[in-house]
């Protein structure tokens, strides 16, 4: 079986995205941005607040903050069953 791999950025920009959780982008100039990342690509996030859009391209971010907690990956089968069993 192969097993597709992902990369870490994609994944949480995707959730962060499906979720419309709200984000704060740090950019390396030291601007802060707010709002719900609608769209993303190998360049580039579309950052959506109070019905406006914005293109950011991801050069110019330092820093995404979630307001709040995300879970990127599911627990794995033997980590639940090892947590199942452990009587911790």
């Amino acid at each position: 079986m192969s097993e597709k791999s992902q990369n870490v950025q994609d994944v949480f920009l995707n959730n962060v995205r499906k979720s419309k959780n709200p984000v704060t982008v740090f950019l390396v100039n030291g601007v802060k941005l707010q709002g719900i990342i609608t769209w993303f690509d190998n360049f580039s996030v579309l950052l959506r607040r109070d019905g406006h859009t914005q293109l950011v391209y991801k050069h110019a971010i330092s820093t995404v903050m979630p307001s709040g907690p995300i879970q990127l990956f599911e627990p794995e089968k033997e980590e639940e069953a090892s947590a199942a069993t452990d009587p911790e």
